[in-house]
């Protein structure tokens, strides 16, 4: 057989792309089944590893670092696509379950893991590796179900999730140098939390306004540069506060949100840049994790790791139970938040800490996590929509247009496409666009979409209920379209 150049690159990247074909096609069935789709890319990576295929791989440190970046632009896709009001919502409630709720959920599963044999150390590590939540997993399994959860308890979860990275990374790194140096932790080690959070927050916001304020006066000679500059931005977004020793994670998260409440030219392209990054790194960074993972070595933590994970499924709603009470939630809201807390691809990769660091006791961690988020994300997937449905949590929205017209431009324009759903009890349903009240000059309906056919907006075209409407309209237009077909699903 060939080897040396050109032969080892093109190996590499026919494998590369045989593993990437097969953890997209395969992810249809999640779907189907109501499962995160890194369930499957996990596997696929394990079937493909040493004990399966014999893809030879174990190098953490490029799995950290790629780990490390994937997270970065995954909240920073998150926070684009996250809404100031969002946080009017629900920041007092995500932000106490995002600190105070971390920090008892470690607790919890430390003391578990006490008992079931871990030293002490190891035992608190072990916990606060497992103690952040995954929105990528949570909102994946919802859509896939088809839920929309009220906006209270859908923007909870939302922020809980961009949020309490952080204090998991600074729990996490603070353990580890605690077990490797054998130095135990003080009052030191929380004012450098409180800094690195401080830092993050103040670095965050003052990359997200100068991003925002960039571009927002930038013309750039092509559209298709303007993701890059917004990549470029999440990049510093998170380097610039790690230098200062605070929180990339929490920076590029708040960074974001500015940016993606603001005007940013080219948004509808540059918002599917991001998505299909996000995606791109989600299934590369599960498939080099299910390479890292062996068999035999995972089934040797088996029990010890199915019984953490078991544990955790109880652990998180003993703590976010409480606290909700604290913000009014009613009781089914306050269950299901503390149930659909899953774990992602965000533990494991905390896992490769004290593995880098050859801390006392890594191995056995690092599976143990392993089976964890296995446990937690099968128990999860298979419950979240169902128990959405049971508890009457889903939100009285219509169903999403099949279809999406947007406007693509350099500069903020003075008039936008709106998406209207025509209800049954809509004073539009049954109606000619010839029956409707004459539009102002800058207004008018583009087409109506019915169920996969697109209608050309004519006055003899009726307007049936379960119709979406596009409308184009300007700002000084709004209170009439709004008046005439109700709230926008979309704009």
């Amino acid at each position: 057989m060939p080897t040396g150049e050109p032969f080892s690159t093109a190996l590499l990247l026919t494998t590369g792309g045989i593993l990437l074909a097969a953890s997209v096609l395969f992810s249809g069935a999640t779907r189907r089944l109501g499962m995160p789709v890194g369930l499957v890319f996990v596997a696929i990576g394990m079937l493909a590893g040493r004990e399966g295929l014999g893809i030879s791989f174990d190098d953490y440190a490029f799995a950290w670092r790629l780990g490390t970046v994937a997270l970065a632009l995954i909240l920073f896709d998150g926070g684009l696509n996250t809404p100031v009001a969002s946080f009017r919502v629900a920041l007092a409630p995500a932000g106490v379950l995002a600190t105070a709720g971390v920090l008892a959920t470690a607790g919890l599963v430390g003391a578990f893991a006490r008992l079931l044999g871990l030293p002490w150390e190891q035992a608190l590590l072990l916990g606060a590796i497992v103690s952040s939540t995954d929105a990528a997993a949570v909102f994946s399994i919802l859509r896939s179900s088809g839920i929309q959860l009220k906006r209270r308890v859908g923007a909870t979860l939302e922020l809980e999730s961009g949020l309490n990275d952080p204090m998991a990374v600074i729990l996490t790194e603070a353990l580890t140098s605690q077990l490797v140096t054998g130095r135990p932790l003080g009052w030191r080690t929380a004012v450098e939390v409180v800094l690195k959070l401080g830092v993050g927050l103040l670095a965050g916001l003052a990359i997200g306004w100068a991003g925002r304020w960039v571009l927002s006066r930038v013309r750039l000679p092509v559209g298709g540069l303007y993701p890059v500059l917004t990549t470029a931005i999440a990049l510093l977004a998170f380097g610039v506060p790690e230098l200062l020793h605070g929180s990339g994670f929490l920076s590029v998260y708040i960074a974001a949100v500015l940016i993606g409440n603001g005007a940013l030219p080219f948004k509808g392209g540059v918002l599917h840049a991001h998505d299909a990054g996000a995606w791109f790194l989600q299934v590369c960074m599960f498939l080099v994790l299910g390479l890292l993972g062996t068999p035999s070595s995972l089934l040797a933590s088996g029990l010890t790791g199915v019984a953490l994970g078991l544990f955790l499924l109880v652990a998180r709603p003993l703590v976010v139970v409480p606290m909700l009470a604290l913000f009014g939630f009613r009781w089914p809201e306050r269950l299901f938040v503390g149930w659909v807390g899953l774990r992602g691809a965000v533990p494991i990769i905390l896992a490769m800490v004290p593995v880098l660091a050859r801390a006392p006791g890594a191995a056995v961690i690092w599976n143990a996590v392993f089976f964890i988020v296995l446990v937690n994300i099968t128990v999860l997937g298979f419950t979240a929509g169902r128990g959405a449905r049971r508890l009457d949590l889903q939100a009285a929205r219509p169903p999403p247009p099949h279809g999406l017209i947007e406007i693509s431009s350099s500069r903020p324009l003075d008039a936008e496409i709106e998406v209207f759903y025509v209800d049954p009890a809509s004073a539009v349903a049954g109606s000619t666009l010839a029956d409707l009240p004459p539009f102002p000059a800058g207004s008018a309906v583009l087409m109506v979409l019915r169920g996969d056919d697109l209608l050309t907006a004519r006055g003899a075209t009726v307007l049936e209920p379960g119709d979406h409407v596009y409308v184009l309209t300007r700002a000084e237009d709004a209170g009439f379209v709004h008046l005439l077909f109700g709230e926008a699903e979309q704009a």
